[in-house]
Parts: structure tokens; sequence; C-alpha cells
């Protein structure tokens, strides 16, 4: 049995960073994993702006319920759920996603926590494991499955490797460029011919 492993934000979504950074007039919360490869740091760098700016759960939660899906991503996963089964492997935040998980048609989604302070500050996160994405990969392998899986960022590269088959979707072109043993797509209809092969 094959299982597909999705990426969220920018396969099935926008990065919900760069909507708050473009909401928010703060450049700095536009860096995300397709440029900063380390995800402790990112999420250090993360927290500290926030705190500069005064800023918590509330205000990018109220950005996120303004969020859609990026167009025809519910339809391509509608459609690959014909197929495969699906979970979505994010390195969000279960804060951020569920919003748009509802949007999506409720796929299953393994995602990771924040630690909020009692006037809704953002003082830390917790991952659910040490390599969420390659970790959650092996354990469905370790269960008889098969993966398949894509991503468009240096956090989706691991579980990419380790499936049996693996797509970039809208990744950068470095990451291309260092990776061309992966198919690199940019349209939905061409991404679930891709992986229905695959399967």
């Amino acid at each position: 049995m094959n299982v597909v492993c999705l990426d969220m934000e920018g396969v099935l979504t926008p990065e919900i960073w760069i909507a708050f950074s473009e909401a928010t007039g703060i450049p700095e919360l536009r860096r995300t994993t397709r440029e900063e490869p380390d995800y402790d740091k990112l999420m250090k760098y993360r927290i500290n702006i926030l705190k500069e700016h005064g800023l918590g759960l509330k205000e990018i939660q109220d950005v996120i319920s303004t969020i859609d899906p990026l167009p025809g991503a519910r339809e391509f996963l509608d459609q690959l759920r014909e197929h495969a089964q699906v979970i979505v492997l994010s390195d969000t935040f279960e804060e951020f996603a569920m919003p748009l998980i509802k949007k999506l048609g409720m796929p299953t989604i393994f995602c990771n926590s924040l630690v909020i302070g009692e006037n809704g500050e953002v003082l830390d996160y917790t991952m659910r494991c040490e390599h969420t994405k390659l970790t959650s990969v092996k354990g469905l392998q370790a269960m008889g499955l098969e993966t398949i899986a894509a991503g468009d960022s240096f956090n989706d590269l691991e579980m990419i490797k380790a499936s049996k088959a693996g797509f970039l979707f809208r990744t950068t072109d470095a990451i291309k460029a260092d990776y061309p043993q992966f198919p690199a797509i940019t349209e939905y209809d061409e991404f679930l011919d891709a992986i229905v092969k695959a399967l």
C-alpha cells in the first residue's frame, strides 16, 4: 500500500509567514525554510521578531483566517485521495494549520505545536519528534507502507530522499539545481499525473 506524504505550505497553501509579513509590513518575517535549512534557527529568529513588535498568536491567526488554499489545491487533493491515502507532513503548527486544513477538506496532518504564554505571546515551539518528516516517513515504512513524498523546501528533502518516489513542487531554482534527480513540477495536473504513475 502506498501513502503520499505532502508538505503543506508552498504546495497546498500559501506560506503563512510570508502572508503575515505582508500583513504586518515586517519584511524579515518573509524568510522561510526555502532560504533557511536550520529550522530551529529560523523559528528562534521569528519568535524574537514577534517579541520585538509585540505580536502574538491572535495577530497571526487573524491573518491566517484570511488565507485560502492555493488555486487548484483542494481539487488536486480531492483527486489524489481517490488514488491513494494522503498525509500532510508539515513543520507548521496546529495553532496555524487547522483553519487551512478545514478549507482543504480535512486531510490528515501531522505537524508541531506552539508554546503560548497567558497573554498570547509565542514563547517557544515543540516539535513532534526530531526530523519530523523523515521520522514520519520511516514510521510509515516500518508499518509495511511505501511512501511517495513531495515538497518545496529544504525541510522536505529528507522525506523525499527516503521515499520510493519524490517530487519537488514549485521549489526554488537553487533547490532544483542541487537536486536534479527529483522531478520539479509547477502545475497541479502534471503533479497529479506524476504521483499516480509512481503509485
